[in-house]
């Protein structure tokens, strides 16, 4: 069974504007999922319906085998957190401290808990030292991890990010990409994300699908997609810097293993060197 799944998920905006055109999509436990695609590809608004902020048109969507209700909502909504794209949107208590423990106080969780999933939360997340100060004066990535943090502290199993690394500073992306990558492998966690920076998806992603106007044009492992360059550009991606840069070598003759991670690249580079010498 699926953590999340949809079938044939389709919505549609007032106006009769097509946000989702029978969108089929699967969340397996502890696993990184990445969704891309340009601007109004329909990312915002598959992930408002993982934990019930938009109901479909049509289709469904069933989260552990079971279609979300008014009835479940509550409890869908402790299994699934949504941090957006925009922290100021979840950040509005007078503290840090505050604005954590609010969504473990709404669950009626008594107090020694509360503060409890609180310590938990700013010390996994590395922001306990900001645990007195106001959120809405911390950096934008300070207020990412803030807006986290609650959503951490309520204990779900999956972690619904939209732009993670959107404004952050170079520093700030690597620091919230190891963060999301400890997510899955230390807490066995299941962590969807989308991003504009393809770049990042091969050291962030064990699934991606592709969406386009409101549709899924492709899914697979990064090796699956990114292979795939005349799809990327029909919906205006580009393949990730490392693969098109080994793949250029290959065209250029040079015998070097494909690699799709920083990591992987300075593997083949190294195998490629010893070879020639």
């Amino acid at each position: 069974m699926h953590l999340i799944e949809t079938r044939d998920l389709c919505y549609v905006y007032p106006g009769n504007v097509r946000g989702l055109d029978r969108v089929n999509f699967i969340a397996p436990r502890n696993t990184r999922i990445a969704v891309i695609g340009a601007n109004g590809a329909g990312k915002s608004t598959l992930f408002k319906h993982f934990n019930g902020i938009f109901q479909p048109t049509s289709g469904s969507v069933l989260i552990r085998g079971e279609p979300i209700t008014r009835d479940t909502l509550r409890e869908v909504r402790k299994f699934v957190g949504v941090v957006f794209q925009n922290p100021d949107d979840q950040i509005f208590s007078p503290t840090v401290e505050q604005d954590v423990a609010f969504g473990p106080l709404n669950l009626g969780l008594d107090e020694e808990t509360v503060r409890h999933r609180v310590e938990e939360a700013l010390r996994v997340v590395g922001i306990a030292h900001l645990r007195d100060r106001v959120p809405h004066h911390l950096s934008g990535g300070e207020k990412k991890r803030v807006a986290i943090a609650g959503i951490i502290a309520m204990e779900p199993q999956v972690l619904v990010l939209d732009e993670p690394t959107a404004g952050l500073d170079p520093h700030g992306v690597r620091d919230l990409v190891d963060f999301i990558n400890s997510l899955a492998r230390r807490y066995g966690m299941t962590v969807i994300f989308s991003t504009h920076d393809v770049s990042l998806v091969p050291e962030m992603a064990d699934i991606v699908y592709v969406m386009h106007q409101g549709r899924v044009v492709a899914s697979g492992s990064c090796r699956e997609i990114f292979v795939q360059q005349d799809l990327l550009a029909s919906v205006r991606l580009e393949v990730p810097v490392v693969p098109r840069l080994i793949g250029a070598l290959r065209e250029e003759g040079v015998q070097i293993t494909m690699a799709y991670t920083f990591t992987e690249a300075k593997e083949a580079f190294l195998e490629a060197f010893r070879r020639k010498g």
